[in-house]
């Protein structure tokens, strides 16, 4: 059975491989991602960083189970590419403003 997950996340994950505007459009304008150590704060940083990402690796994300902790929503996802260790599975901690991503935290 697939999740259910927040409108916004679904979107995020479903937006994968689109085009960093699209993923960036998902964000409020001040928000945040932090992945592989480094924080990017706006969305013009968060666009750079899905470009990157992009650029560096060919990666599918396949999320596998979602709880709420501490008032964010903590989706676990399978990860699989031309990357060391993969598949890998990481948790994407999500903290939501309305019907946008407010932050985004990737953490093994």
């Amino acid at each position: 059975m697939p999740l259910v997950l927040p409108l916004p996340i679904s979107k995020y994950f479903s937006t994968h491989g689109r085009s960093s505007a699209d993923i960036a459009d998902l964000f409020v304008a001040a928000a945040t991602v932090t992945d592989e150590g480094r924080t990017h704060q706006g969305v013009t940083a968060i666009a750079r960083w899905v470009e990157e990402s992009s650029a560096k690796y060919d990666f599918t994300t396949q999320p596998i189970e979602s709880e709420t902790v501490d008032g964010a929503s903590v989706v676990t996802c399978r990860v699989t590419g031309n990357f060391p260790g993969s598949p890998v599975d990481l948790r994407y901690r999500f903290r939501l403003a309305g019907d946008k991503i407010a932050s985004l935290e990737i953490v093994p």
